[in-house]
């Protein structure tokens, strides 16, 4: 049994098969436009924030052929890769530039303290912004506005009204955008996807999504309370509130306090979540509701405001649900007819008919999206003006039932229904109108 695709599906199929570019204005990187002579002919890449995982995306683009770091920005100039660490101070702006610089056997490697300064420059084709999620959106939609194609890490965004925003403008403006949810390009998710997306499993009845348990008390230096030299604490709080510094709230362990990202929920859901719409089709879609349970376990630390267990549930229009958990096994189980079970996670692979993974078994005659590296998938859809395999909207509605379980919880639970032609709760205007509350501090704006 197939599942039926959308006219959404259909037409992104198409558009891969053929190879044809999304309908928008034609932005090439410079170098291109430059043409063939010109001293570099690579697309011209600005970093935002290089601490743990810009670094890594540093790495990554240092040795990729069709790219060139020229800039780098973040508001710490130099700092450890996690509170508390005993690594040497290698994250930040300045060994990060050096980093770049030595790699290249030049010292042309621009810097920036403001994405802003960075952005504007018209020597600079496209951004990865690997900042604290609360930043995600800002420094998103400046590139965007300023004709940068961008790599964006998930969460796509923070709150819910800065996705929306942030995808419609991508798309608006013809923008090459990719959300860093790299599972995506893993050939083992891809399997999955593969399989469930031509009913080898039947009708899916349940998914099960397990994300990682949050933390019960400092992960970091809980006692630091001073800021350091090297950081500017008032741009790394930007937009949001702004609260006494700590070391345990700092780098990496932002994640684990709402001003700044949305605990293991939010963190993880741009990932698991992500593959279980993915097999099913939601990709411009979501759920019809959604509810926490109400035995959310809350840290008991005064330093962060995130869970320590959590479980979302999300019911979709085919009768199907997915059960979003703490609790559950990490990765996603898919519960199809006859007992039939597919289970992955990173490095592993499982089903109840094992031929099914076989590389050489032909799966059916739906062939999703394939990449098989998602640096590569981002510069190419910037080369050949065509959809990466995760763009801003896809990142978006992927963690939506993590935006709408947190509301559900604060609300004691209570079940939303949800439209997602629209995205509007439908049966609490009140709770709609929160949902999509965006409350920066001093002159930061969303809206143009």
């Amino acid at each position: 049994m197939k599942p039926l695709q959308s006219e959404a599906s259909r037409r992104r199929f198409l558009r891969y098969a053929a190879g044809a570019s999304v309908a928008a204005p034609l932005i090439l990187p410079s170098g291109f436009l430059r043409g063939a002579d010109a001293p570099s002919n690579k697309i011209s890449l600005g970093m935002i924030g290089v601490g743990s995982m810009g670094s890594g995306h540093v790495g990554a683009y240092l040795n990729n052929k069709g790219a060139r770091i020229t800039a780098i920005c973040d508001v710490d100039r130099s700092h450890n890769a996690r509170p508390g660490s005993n690594r040497a101070n290698d994250k930040g702006l300045d060994p990060q530039t050096a980093r770049v610089n030595k790699h290249y056997a030049t010292e042309d490697c621009l810097n920036f303290t403001d994405f802003r300064e960075l952005v504007a420059r018209d020597d600079i084709d496209a951004v990865v912004i690997a900042t604290p999620d609360h930043w995600h959106a800002l420094a998103g939609l400046e590139a965007i506005r300023s004709g940068k194609h961008v790599y964006c890490q998930k969460p796509i965004t923070h709150l819910f009204r800065e996705g929306q925003v942030l995808y419609k403008e991508a798309e608006a403006k013809g923008i090459t955008f990719q959300t860093g949810s790299q599972q995506r390009s893993d050939v083992r998710f891809h399997r999955a996807v593969e399989i469930v997306q031509n009913g080898l499993l039947g009708k899916i009845s349940k998914i099960e999504v397990g994300l990682p348990r949050g933390h019960g008390g400092p992960d970091g230096p809980y006692n630091l309370t001073t800021v350091p030299e090297t950081q500017d604490y008032e741009m790394w709080t930007g937009p949001t509130q702004m609260l006494p510094y700590n070391g345990a709230r700092n780098h990496w362990a932002w994640r684990w306090h709402t001003a700044y990202g949305g605990g293991q929920l939010m963190d993880w859901i741009g990932h698991h979540n992500d593959i279980a719409h993915w097999s099913m089709d939601l990709d411009e879609g979501g759920p019809t509701s959604v509810q926490a349970t109400p035995d959310w376990e809350m840290c008991s630390h005064e330093v962060y405001d995130t869970p320590v267990h959590y479980t979302v549930n999300s019911e979709y229009a085919d009768g199907s649900t997915i059960n979003i958990s703490s609790k559950n096994k990490m990765g996603i189980t898919w519960h199809g007819e006859n007992d039939q079970t597919l289970f992955v996670t990173r490095g592993t692979i499982e089903c109840s008919t094992p031929e099914w993974l076989a590389e050489s078994f032909n799966r059916g005659d739906i062939k999703p999206y394939r990449s098989k590296s998602h640096t590569n998938n981002f510069l190419e859809g910037i080369q050949e003006q065509k959809e990466c395999i995760c763009p801003a909207q896809t990142g978006h509605r992927s963690i939506t039932p993590g935006h709408l379980g947190w509301l559900s919880h604060h609300m004691g639970g209570k079940t939303l229904e949800w439209d997602a032609a629209t995205e509007t709760i439908t049966n609490d205007p009140a709770a709609d109108t929160k949902l999509k509350e965006v409350d920066y501090r001093g002159e930061w704006k969303l809206e143009a």
